[in-house]
């Protein structure tokens, strides 16, 4: 099973890592449009069209990578003070009734969409610069699918916790400088604690 689970997770990262390039499209887009408006007073057509679709790519594909990180944010000041048990129970309540409901309107409503965009093959309103925006929609679809595979693997990680009374090993990945000061805070925190409890049962046995 946990097999499973980290090929749904790798799966999971190597789609999210391989939109992550659209930042640095984004950022040359960006980069030039600027230089053009500003610096030869030439400005595009189409950089408002590319930045929101580089981003909204980015956005919709990352989602079910940063899921399968634990990423998205929750009520943590209530959560964190539960028991693995109660947290996993909450969770595959969630999933079962908002998750899987809303990703599944997500992919059918998504692919009639993208499907009517095709058939027209549709290009952006808001530019003259007529730019086709019908494969963008295809996107729509597609994140609903890898975020709904993503999906079942977190419910499987909480069936298993429900079951173990503990949260399943996750593939280490990189993190926030903020998370990686908490955890070494914590282990000094944890080491104090042991080398005060040493100390204080050596000298219970030093006054016997």
């Amino acid at each position: 099973m946990t097999a499973l689970l980290f090929t749904i997770d790798r799966f999971s990262a190597w789609v999210g890592k391989a939109f992550a390039w659209c930042i640095l499209a984004l950022t040359f887009g960006i980069s030039y449009e600027v230089f053009v408006r500003y610096a030869l007073r030439e400005p595009t057509t189409w950089a408002f069209d590319f930045s929101y679709i580089m981003y909204g790519a980015l956005f919709m594909m990352a989602g079910a990578y940063t899921l399968s990180r634990d990423g998205h944010v929750r009520g943590n000041f209530l959560y964190r003070m539960w028991k693995p048990r109660i947290q996993a129970s909450v969770d595959l309540a969630l999933y079962l009734l908002f998750f899987f409901p809303g990703i599944l309107a997500l992919i059918f409503a998504g692919a009639d969409f993208a499907a009517y965009s095709w058939r027209f093959l549709e290009v952006s309103s808001s530019s003259p610069a007529d730019i086709p925006v019908f494969q963008f929609k295809t996107i729509i679809p597609v994140a609903g699918f890898v975020l709904l595979l993503q999906g079942i693997g977190e419910s499987i990680r909480c069936v298993i916790c429900i079951r173990t009374g503990a949260w399943p090993r996750r593939l280490h990945d990189v993190e926030e400088t903020e998370t990686v000061i908490a955890h070494k805070l914590e282990q000094e925190h944890g080491a104090e604690a042991s080398t005060a409890g040493e100390a204080g049962g050596s000298a219970r046995e030093e006054g016997r």
